[in-house]
Order: C-alpha cells, then structure tokens, then sequence
C-alpha cells in the first residue's frame, strides 16, 4: 500500500517525530509506514489521516495488484 505522508508531513513542516506524537506511535513506526514496510491497522490509518484533516483514501492508496 503506497502513502502520502511523507509529503502531507512537508506540508505541515513536521517531522516524523511530530507525526508519531500526534498519533501515539513510536517515530520509527512512522518511518516503515512511510516506506511501506508496514502498514498501519485501521484504527491508526485513519488517526493518521485525522490529524492532516484528510480522509483516510487521501492518504493511503491502495493497490489492488496480487
């Protein structure tokens, strides 16, 4: 699943560490989000999408390839 964090977070001129803190999660977890190493449950997915004011499908886009 591909992301948009790392440039929503640009947007706001926050750092990982901001965004971690904003959701309750540890900065590297933010990290293998955004490298798509690790994809977030719903419950933290749409924390995440909350605190840029989007809607979860604005930030995480899903690939239907199997």
């Amino acid at each position: 699943m591909k992301n948009r964090i790392r440039v929503l977070r640009a947007e706001q001129d926050w750092t990982q560490a901001d965004l971690a803190d904003a959701v309750g999660v540890s900065r590297q977890a933010i990290i293998a989000i955004e490298k798509g190493k690790y994809e977030p449950g719903l419950g933290l997915a749409f924390r995440i999408a909350r605190v840029f004011g989007k809607q979860v499908e604005e930030v995480f886009l899903w690939n239907d390839e199997r």
